[in-house]
């Protein structure tokens, strides 16, 4: 199923069920729940309530036109920083003139508020002119994982999302570590939605693309991550401890803007489009 976020009509943050045909959204707490946000969903709701919501019935129950809905991010405010993997993609790492890494690369995204699908986020330009754009899979942990084996780590998941791993090069570069350039104050870009990891059961074959204002730049497949996510969370859960609603963005192929000759940076009025087979996609615009 796909979970969602927004706010209705009257401004009120709501929780939501959307339709196989992505058209409509049913109000989740008026099938008779009561979750303060999608973390309270994801750490509380039980197998038979989540069973219960998959089932309404959007023919009988009052519903939302998707078009009438302010969408936000799944998980507005996460309660720790994003995980990344970087250069998780061997030709993402050749663009830069370099080889994938033997082992996993970790780094954390600060993310006090994400950003939601069709949103304007502000670039930050007069900061940095080089905006570059990541496509990636983000995984939503459902359960609290410590010192889990990799066979297990599916039985932890809860669902993934589209995220776009929003980047100032010159910032990232400057700094001589990723941390600053990537945790630029609305630079997570998540949504539009979760799916639920029932409907992409592991292990799976998924196409992403990312475009700039309709032209294709990134095109590749999870398939061809350097480190898989069974490794790379249980090899997380060795040392952290990981809970529910706690995102890990799984790294970018080639194609970003950085990597083209001349670079292809982001520009004010932008739109940039990210997509993962079955997830969806995810639209904002650079402000």
């Amino acid at each position: 199923m796909r979970l969602i976020t927004a706010k209705n009509k009257k401004g009120n943050n709501i929780l939501g069920l959307v339709n196989q045909e992505q058209t409509h959204m049913a109000e989740i707490n008026a099938m008779g729940f009561d979750f303060a946000d999608m973390i309270d969903l994801i750490s509380h709701a039980t197998p038979e309530e989540l069973k219960k919501i998959s089932a309404f019935d959007f023919s009988a129950g009052e519903t939302y036109p998707l078009s009438e809905i302010e969408y936000l991010s799944p998980i507005p405010k996460p309660m720790h920083d994003i995980i990344c993997l970087g250069v998780n993609y061997a030709a993402h790492a050749a663009e830069f003139g370099g080889s994938a890494p033997d082992i996993p690369v970790y780094f954390s995204k600060r993310a006090a508020t994400t950003t939601g699908h069709l949103a304007t986020f502000d670039g930050h330009l007069e900061v940095d002119e080089a905006l570059d754009y990541e496509v990636e899979l983000a995984v939503i942990i459902g359960k609290k994982a410590k010192k889990i084996k990799p066979e297990e780590v599916e039985d932890y998941i809860f669902g993934y999302s589209v995220f776009n791993d929003i980047t100032l090069r010159n910032v990232q570069r400057r700094h001589n570590q990723w941390f600053l350039g990537k945790s630029v104050d609305g630079f997570a870009s998540m949504g539009p939605w979760i799916v639920t990891k029932d409907e992409m059961p592991m292990p799976f074959s998924l196409n992403l693309y990312s475009c700039v204002n309709g032209e294709l730049r990134q095109s590749s497949n999870t398939e061809l991550m350097v480190h898989g996510i069974a490794k790379v969370i249980s090899e997380m859960s060795e040392c952290i401890t990981l809970y529910p609603g706690d995102i890990i963005a799984t790294g970018t192929p080639s194609g970003v803007g950085m990597g083209f000759d001349p670079p292809k940076m982001l520009k004010k009025g932008d739109v940039v489009e990210c997509e993962v087979e079955g997830l969806g996609v995810l639209r904002n615009t650079v402000g």
